[in-house]
């Protein structure tokens, strides 16, 4: 067995597929390959993976992707039908051309893998983003440094994280017990010294297993992961989208969003926020460089 291997956990029934971070003499550091789980495993207990597509584990998180990327389109379709119905109506003509400001993301990743897959679904919907992979303990630092320069409309903080196997029993709710959680408060109370209002920058923070009480009493809009359960890489990526193309004239529908994200209510919760999304008329014949 060698860094970069897929396996999966016998004593879990392979219900995570895993890719090698790290081998150590007796165990070894494992990153998630669809879910935003840090684990670490007796190397005994692993089993090597060499056709991932054929696991259960794979195959069921496609299928909620897919799930989850068709009512992404869907939604974005019927606003944009809405949107050019309500301007042509208020213009009284069938050719009036309007113009689309989808919020900005700043969208920060623990994991280079997951930051890819994250960008290229920001491109596909047309969401402004700016991606940058950083290890979570230096997020607090990037974010100072990044949110003047970007000034985003949303921030994503996400990457690892995992309730810690030998916690302390009596204390389920202290920030000790996660592996980053304390370094996700970090990095919002951060954007929150940045922009307090929480309509004028959107953040979404966290990971599985992550303390969701704790980041949203430090300003996060939306927070995993309310159950402590696994969250799909793409979750974050879904409610900043979501806030993206919701106008800022109506708050962001929270049944809504939790319901097209993969892991659900127990996986991602939030507040109510207003959207990020603004329409101009007429539309400008040129750009300037």
């Amino acid at each position: 067995m060698k860094q970069g291997d897929l396996v999966v956990r016998k004593s879990y029934g392979g219900d995570v597929l895993f890719r090698v971070e790290a081998v150590r003499t007796q165990h070894a550091v494992l990153k998630g390959t669809d879910y935003r789980l840090l684990a670490d495993a007796p190397i005994p207990d692993l089993s090597v993976v060499r056709d991932p597509e054929s696991t259960n584990a794979a195959q069921q998180a496609r299928i909620k992707v897919n799930e989850s990327l068709r009512k992404m389109h869907t939604d974005r379709e019927k606003q944009t039908a809405e949107t050019a119905d309500v301007i042509r109506q208020g213009m009284q003509t069938q050719d009036a051309a309007y113009f689309e400001m989808p919020g900005k993301v700043l969208h920060l990743d623990g994991d280079g893998n997951y930051l890819k897959k994250s960008m290229q679904l920001y491109s596909t919907m047309q969401v402004p983003a700016y991606g940058l992979h950083v290890h979570e303990s230096q997020m607090s630092d990037m974010l100072y440094r990044l949110l003047p320069q970007v000034k985003p409309d949303i921030v994503v903080i996400t990457g690892h994280d995992g309730v810690l196997k030998h916690r302390a029993l009596n204390e389920p709710y202290s920030l000790s017990n996660y592996k980053n959680s304390q370094n996700f408060v970090n990095a919002v109370r951060t954007a929150r010294e940045y922009e307090k209002n929480r309509d004028n920058l959107v953040v979404v923070a966290g990971a599985c297993q992550s303390h969701f009480e704790a980041l949203l009493h430090s300003g996060a809009n939306f927070a995993s992961s309310p159950g402590r359960i696994l969250i799909h890489a793409l979750d974050p990526v879904y409610i900043a989208i979501k806030a993206s193309y919701t106008s800022i004239r109506e708050t962001i529908n929270l049944p809504d969003v939790i319901h097209g994200t993969i892991s659900g209510i127990d996986g991602v919760g939030g507040i109510e926020t207003l959207g990020r999304h603004r329409v101009g008329l007429p539309k400008p014949k040129s750009t300037v460089n």
